[in-house]
């Protein structure tokens, strides 16, 4: 422990500790994950589906896409996050960002989702441009947006609320996806599901532009690094790899995005051929993204019931994990089965995702308080690499045990590739779930080191108060 960096104070002046961030900030930093959840819970629940059943490429393809396009996001996610924590304006160093990438993230959506009456190499070609465009323009404004959080309060507890205000407008963004989306494919398309998918995002896209603005005009940055820090993309990276508990953090993230993206990418494909009631998927969908909801606003309580944010991790895991996997002795008929497993398994799911981020919040505090350095936009880019990452490992899971099931696209499947869906849906995921929950114990911030981290941060300091 460096103790001359432990008793640097963060910033020159002190504020009043009992200033809170308002509802409207808060709902102002909710919608904005509203706009992302827009389109990531299309991409991570209809993406596979529209690129193999309404775009016309097989599974084995699209996994290897998910796969390759995500290599670039090795350099261009730390990336982001080191120009962000170099951006300096009078609206801050994140806050900028969601009016600047507003385009680019609107474009890059509407074009990823049409289809070109190409030859089949050249629309894979068009698929792997303008997944890739996807990818960036995501990342250059959701990088921002997530390490805003950690900025706009050095409170743990403030940010734990936070935290779950923004996975409140998640999960939102997810309810409208998965309750609209199929409906408006129908209403577009008309049966032509080619049409339908390009109208819905050209909506969904709008709209999320929408809440992004409306995200930077409704909050603040008030936390500042150290003000005798010198700019370091050296010492930022040696700081990164000495963060234990950040390092725990992200390994957790990806085995959790990994568990959520495969079953998430596999419902469609569970109902459509397991059950044989496609349209079954938007209202198993939103359901459960409903009663997440419902998790999430307990995530306090949960935290304060389990002791602390890692024991709550942990708990919750395990029991997810076994709701899935009581999925695999379900049979097509058995819809009580398959809905009340749904329905439990999302309510607990609600609380992982705040958890995850409020304790990406505590590794930037952490660093600050032990190297006397805070990098908060690499710690927040690395960790959504680290999401993204389990994300696309579970797409590319998805698409290549689908291919390995023998899967076709629209047509009777047979009873191998049936249990390979089932599995897909359930002792897969849980599986990974499990993992997870249990790698939960090598993340070292427990209750104690909370309370510390809090009572170091107690003074933090607004300098100059930028709206």
């Amino acid at each position: 422990m460096q103790d001359s960096a432990k008793s640097k104070p963060v910033n020159p002046e002190p504020v009043d500790p009992a200033e809170r961030i308002t509802y409207r900030e808060k709902v102002g930093y909710a919608v904005g994950d509203t706009a992302s959840c827009l389109y990531y819970n299309t991409f991570s629940l209809f993406l596979l589906y529209f690129y193999t059943d309404v775009y016309g490429i097989s599974a084995a393809v699209v996994g290897t896409m998910f796969l390759v396009t995500r290599i670039w996001d090795t350099v261009n996610d730390p990336l982001m996050g080191i120009i962000a924590d170099r951006t300096q304006t009078r609206h801050g160093k994140f806050r900028p960002y969601l009016r600047w990438m507003v385009i680019p993230f609107v474009a890059a959506g509407i074009l990823a989702f049409y289809t070109p009456d190409w030859g089949m190499t050249a629309k894979i070609v068009y698929a792997y441009v303008t997944y890739t465009f996807l990818s960036m323009a995501y990342t250059a404004i959701n990088i921002p947006y997530s390490a805003l959080m950690a900025v706009m309060s050095s409170d743990s507890t403030q940010r734990t609320s936070l935290s779950s205000w923004r996975f409140i407008g998640a999960f939102t963004g997810n309810l409208i996806v998965q309750f609209s989306l199929l409906r408006l494919v129908s209403f577009f398309g008309k049966g032509d599901e080619q049409v339908g998918f390009f109208w819905s995002i050209v909506v969904f896209a709008l709209i999320a532009g929408s809440l992004f603005l409306t995200t930077f005009y409704n909050t603040k940055e008030r936390v500042r690094p150290p003000v005798d820090q010198q700019a370091s993309v050296k010492k930022d990276f040696a700081t990164l790899r000495k963060n234990g508990p950040w390092l725990a953090l992200c390994f957790m993230g990806i085995l959790m995005l990994l568990w959520i993206s495969i079953k998430g990418a596999s419902i469609i494909f569970y109902f459509k051929y397991f059950m044989g009631n496609q349209d079954g998927a938007s209202t198993f969908m939103w359901l459960g993204s409903a009663i997440t909801i419902g998790g999430v606003a307990c995530t306090k309580y949960f935290t304060q019931l389990f002791g602390s944010k890692r024991r709550t991790y942990l708990v919750l895991n395990m029991i997810v994990a076994l709701t899935m996997a009581v999925l695999y002795f379900a049979k097509p008929e058995d819809t009580w089965l398959i809905y009340g497993s749904h329905i439990l398994g999302s309510f607990f799911t609600g609380p992982l995702l705040p958890l995850t981020w409020a304790m990406f919040a505590d590794t930037a505090d952490y660093a600050q308080w032990k190297f006397g350095r805070r990098s908060t936009g690499l710690i927040f880019s690395a960790g959504t690499f680290s999401q993204k990452l389990g994300w696309t490992f579970g797409s590319v899971a998805a698409g290549w045990l689908l291919a390995l099931f023998s899967f076709e696209a629209n047509v009777e499947q047979s009873q191998e590739t049936l249990q390979g869906i089932v599995l897909l849906m359930s002792i897969i995921p849980a599986a990974i779930a499990v993992i997870a929950g249990l790698s939960s114990l090598i993340y070292k911030i427990d209750s104690k080191m909370e309370a510390d981290l809090r009572e170091a941060f107690a003074n933090e300091t607004n300098p100059e108060g930028n709206p």
